[in-house]
């Protein structure tokens, strides 16, 4: 099983919108997402070069990204629960 990580900041124009993704994600599949804050965890960001927000990431269990989605158009949640499985 993959680890989904979602990264983004609270109190942003875009907020809402990811929280009421991540609810919906949880509601259809019953599994939760990492959330990581890039102000809390900026070396996880550093990593993985990430620097849009929203972003989706999907690793192995080497740390390797299985597969991305960044910015303000949200990945289906198909998409990403099929790495959740």
């Amino acid at each position: 099983m993959a680890r989904v990580v979602c990264i983004y900041r609270e109190r942003t124009d875009y907020t809402q919108e990811v929280e009421d993704w991540l609810e919906s994600f949880y509601r259809v599949t019953g599994r939760r997402i990492e959330v990581l804050n890039p102000d809390v965890d900026v070396s996880f960001c550093e990593a993985y070069d990430v620097v849009e927000y929203p972003t989706f990431l999907a690793l192995d269990d080497n740390g390797s990204v299985l597969a991305s989605w960044r910015g303000r158009t949200l990945p289906l949640i198909d998409e990403v629960n099929y790495y959740a499985i």
